[in-house]
């Protein structure tokens, strides 16, 4: 009996071996498409969830892949980072598991492209440095009014708003300065518009004639063309130090797929 249990739990690992082994064969197959797919230098990392993999692989149809990516260049930016959840992905056996192209028919795909403070540092010409991104509350907006702030901040809602901190010169000295800004979503354009400047977060705001010489160097436009995936940028948020578009799509076909469906 002893021998019988053991037996058996030594199949049942060798199933479990031979699942996962077939899942990072297929997890490569899939993350050298999304290398060409979407330009990489490298082959991102890439999940494909559910288990057992195998009965998933013999249908041919997958619950979900997560998709991760950095080092990405977008349009402007040369470092963006990509994070996707693929859902309903449909794929042949035989192209999942064979060294061949691989055609991916994806139900709905929902994206992240992560742009940090270098790239809108790079954009604004020069004229910021030691940029960051803080992440701003109700609390803090409240705040800002109360430290002498236009009232219209207390009406922003904190998911459309960051906080830029970064130096700069004022009157010939290098300085150090906080900046609230508007986050604006229009189509795939991101606007950063500053509402309110400071030396510091609890400083009173700079008198208006200084935040008119500063609020140039703080405003830009970023403009990452076609996302990647073909996500339309629904969301834009200041989270973790960078500034986060995300968006869904439907109905993606990428591979060989893509390219049979494409008019000639």
């Amino acid at each position: 009996m002893k021998r019988l249990i053991v037996g058996l739990l030594v199949f049942v690992g060798l199933l479990v071996v031979a699942d996962f082994g077939a899942a990072a064969l297929a997890e490569s197959a899939v993350a050298r498409q999304m290398r060409e797919q979407l330009g990489l230098p490298d082959d991102p990392d890439v999940r494909i969830n559910g288990f057992p993999f195998i009965t998933q692989a013999i249908a041919g149809t997958y619950s979900s892949i997560d998709v991760s990516a950095d080092r990405l260049q977008v349009g402007e930016l040369q470092e963006v980072e990509v994070v996707a959840q693929l859902r309903g992905v449909h794929a042949p056996l035989s192209e999942v598991l064979g060294s061949g192209p691989t055609s991916l028919r994806v139900e709905e795909a929902e994206g992240t492209v992560r742009i940090g403070a270098d790239d809108i540092e790079r954009l604004l010409g020069g004229s910021v440095e030691d940029l960051r991104i803080e992440t701003v509350d109700a609390e803090a907006l409240a705040r800002a009014v109360e430290d002498g702030g236009d009232d219209s901040l207390g009406a922003l809602d904190p998911d459309n708003v960051a906080r830029l901190v970064g130096t700069t010169s004022l009157l010939g000295t290098d300085t150090v300065v906080s900046v609230l800004v508007s986050l604006e979503l229009d189509g795939d354009v991101v606007r950063i518009v500053p509402r309110d400047i400071r030396l510091g977060a609890d400083a009173e705001p700079l008198p208006e004639v200084v935040q008119d010489a500063v609020r140039d160097r703080f405003t830009v436009e970023v403009d990452p063309g076609s996302l990647p995936l073909e996500v339309t940028p629904t969301e834009l948020r200041a989270r973790d130090g960078v500034l986060e578009i995300s968006g869904s799509t439907t109905d993606l076909v990428l591979g060989t797929a893509a390219s049979a469906a494409t008019p000639g």
